[in-house]
């Protein structure tokens, strides 16, 4: 039996030894890294050094999502400015070699905080200030100049916000597993609303971006950035209107589906994070944020959308790893949610 579902590691070795000869020592084992419900990640050794491979999941894939190429550019890119990211090694395109393409990078002693049972050993002061180290990261993102770092050409910037819409329209169509009429009428009301675009927020943007995402030192320090599966060129309120229905998923779930690290004591509340992403990025948010009930309305479709689409794959016998039954519980919620945002207040 394989336990490494879509790695095969004679082919892998063969192929990295072309890539940089010599570097591995000896026989090959892995695992798969437990946690990821999108992307699958390995981690490879040979006794001495370790890696990390990530290539797509198995079976549905959408064609827009699990973009290999783009994660690796994004990271190399990034390597030499404030925002921590791994080492990148090599990158493969050929779906020949291990069925998708896939790319390795440097294994990063970190830990991804997901769920509130592991910070509460840390206690509120710890929990609190890797929170709030989490959002200067995002802010130095987005401070990020993509021209500096040859990512000028990494994405359009101009009509992001209607080509997102859009883009989870369709994403939504193709793993939909029962009819969403609730979804439909979200998507409606987003694609009505799209606010205007000045490119005064045009930035790098992750696109995934939450504490699991990020791998924690034992120092407290942000390490690396992970998971630029979806990184592009675009409103970077995206991400942090992202993070915040992260950090609202359990409560309005009732359950872990994705993280509950917000359950956490000394985790800072929405409002603390939009606060200190101001005084760190120097940007106005408006009135706490009044101004982003659009883009936490696209946020909760996303989400939505991602979980659809791992749902799919589970009931087609395509996830790998546990804790995949219960992903399409959260649809309805995150839904009613996105709709809530765009009631007028």
């Amino acid at each position: 039996m394989n336990d490494t579902p879509g790695l095969d590691l004679p082919t892998f070795h063969a192929w990295y030894d072309r890539q940089r000869p010599g570097e591995i020592g000896g026989e090959l084992s892995a695992r798969v890294i437990a946690g990821g419900k999108s992307n699958l990640t390995y981690e490879v050794t040979d006794g001495v050094r370790w890696w990390i491979v990530r290539r797509p999941p198995l079976g549905h894939v959408q064609a827009t999502a699990h973009d290999m190429g783009r994660e690796y550019t994004a990271m190399t890119a990034l390597a030499d400015t404030p925002v921590p990211v791994p080492a990148t090694y090599a990158h493969c395109d050929d779906p020949d070699v291990l069925g998708a393409p896939f790319y390795v990078m440097e294994r990063v002693d970190g830990v991804a905080y997901r769920s509130a049972a592991q910070l509460e050993p840390l206690g509120p002061e710890r929990t609190a200030a890797i929170a709030g180290r989490m959002v200067d990261v995002l802010a130095a993102l987005h401070s990020v100049d993509p021209a500096a770092v040859g990512l000028a050409e990494f994405g359009r910037p101009q009509g992001f916000l209607e080509r997102q819409v859009r883009r989870w329209g369709k994403q939504l169509e193709g793993s939909l597993t029962t009819a969403r009429p609730n979804a439909e009428e979200l998507h409606r009301r987003l694609a009505a609303r799209v606010p205007e675009d000045d490119g005064t927020w045009s930035g790098v943007v992750h696109g995934d971006y939450r504490l699991d995402n990020l791998l924690t030192g034992p120092d407290d320090r942000i390490r690396a950035v992970v998971d630029w599966e979806m990184a592009t060129l675009g409103d970077t309120r995206t991400d942090l209107a992202l993070l915040l229905v992260y950090d609202q998923i359990a409560v309005i779930s009732g359950g872990l589906l994705v993280a509950d690290v917000s359950r956490a004591a000394g985790y800072p509340q929405p409002q603390e994070h939009l606060a200190r992403y101001a005084a760190t990025s120097g940007r106005d948010l408006g009135d706490m944020g009044q101004g982003m009930s659009w883009h936490l309305g696209l946020a909760y479709f996303k989400l939505a959308v991602i979980l659809e689409g791992i749902h799919f794959r589970h009931l087609q016998g395509q996830t790998v790893g546990e804790g995949f039954d219960q992903i399409g519980a959260g649809f309805d919620p995150l839904i009613a949610a996105g709709l809530d945002a765009l009631r007028p207040t």
